[in-house]
């Protein structure tokens, strides 16, 4: 079986594959932007408002527990976004980038 040889730059300059880049690198960039900050905005709240966190909530469950487990439901959430964002559109172009390369 012979491979067929591919002239990446052609592949890499190409309209649909500069899309599905551009389209990829904007949605990942913004939600690591979102990720980071409410990550950072939790150290910074607990190096500067440290009162905050003893706050109660709930019986011994004070807000700091909260805010901590929110980042774990933030980056489920990214992460189920992304897998729905990909399988919608990512994916559509990636098909039609190997159907114009083939």
């Amino acid at each position: 079986m012979s491979k067929k040889l591919r002239d990446w730059t052609v592949i890499a300059n190409s309209p649909k594959f500069v899309e599905l880049n551009r389209e990829k690198t904007r949605f990942l960039f913004g939600w690591w932007i979102i990720g980071s900050l409410s990550y950072f905005a939790l150290l910074l709240a607990a190096a500067y408002i440290p009162g905050m966190f003893r706050l109660k909530v709930l019986g011994n469950i004070n807000l700091g527990y909260i805010l901590c487990l929110l980042q774990f439901f933030i980056s489920w959430a990214i992460a189920m976004f992304y897998a729905y964002k990909a399988n919608k559109d990512f994916d559509r172009l990636a098909r039609e980038l190997v159907a114009e390369i083939n």
